[in-house]
Parts: structure tokens; sequence; C-alpha cells
């Protein structure tokens, strides 16, 4: 934190407002931190490529692991949906051999859960997909990176 700026002359005798001094009372030269910034010799490439290369490593893992658990919710939505549809030709079947109010109010229950989770299932596919394609743009990219 700067608590106050300084008149100071450079080489040529200009008055230029580049040394600051920080509340412990310490002066430094602004002009020179943004030299060496600019002239790259405060950072390293080599450290921001480890950096990408850990980031890029770290998000493929979780995209991963995702992709696995997302999978497995599709699978079991997919099983779901169809031990629902077996339970709705069996009530179809007992509604034919008695009609009676009670099964029938039981079947309109079942057959609204059948539409819920086939929406659900259409989403769940849906999702997978926009992840499959970000999955795909990160690959392409990391491969574009890797080759520069």
């Amino acid at each position: 934190m700067e608590a106050s700026p300084e008149n100071n002359r450079d080489s040529k005798g200009e008055i230029v407002d580049s040394v600051t001094t920080n509340i412990d009372g310490e002066e430094h030269d602004d002009r020179q931190q943004s030299k060496l910034v600019s002239d790259g010799e405060t950072t390293n490439p080599g450290s921001t490529d480890a950096l990408a290369k850990g980031l890029s490593s770290m998000l493929a893992t979780v995209i991963r692991d995702f992709d696995t658990k997302a999978q497995s919710t599709t699978e079991s939505q997919d099983t779901l949906a169809s031990a629902i549809d077996r339970l709705t030709i069996e009530l179809d079947q007992l509604l034919e051999d008695a009609p009676l109010p009670f099964i029938m109010q039981h079947a309109a229950k079942i057959s609204g859960v059948r539409k819920r989770v086939s929406s659900l299932n259409s989403l769940l596919k849906s999702i997978q997909r926009r992840i499959d394609n970000i999955d795909r743009i990160l690959s392409m990219e990391k491969t574009v990176a890797e080759s520069l």
C-alpha cells in the first residue's frame, strides 16, 4: 500500500512520480517494476505452461468423473423407464380385467410418473450431449496447445 508519492528526477533531469513510499517507509521505483514485468524478467513462461497443464489435467479428471456419473445416471434412468413401462403394461392388463376406480386412480398416478421420468431422461440426455461437446472442445484446445 502506497502512502505518498514523491517527485524525483529521472536520468534526463525531468520530474517523475515513479518513486513511491509504502507504509513501512520503503521506497520503490514503479517504472523499474513495470519494466521488469514488461521485459518478462519477473514471469516464468515455464511456470505458466506447468500451471496450464496442471489445470488441464485437473479439469480432465473432473470432467471424466462427472461424465462417468452422468453415464451411470442415464443408465439408471433408462432402467427405471423400462420398469415403469413394464408396470404400465401390467396395469393396463389389470384394468381390462377389472376396471375398479381404485386401480384406475393408481394407473393414472403411475402414468404421470412415467411422463415425468421420460421428461427427466430426455433432459439428462440433452445435458450429456452438451457435456460431450464441452469435452470435445477442451480436448481440441488441449491438442492445439500441446502442438504449440
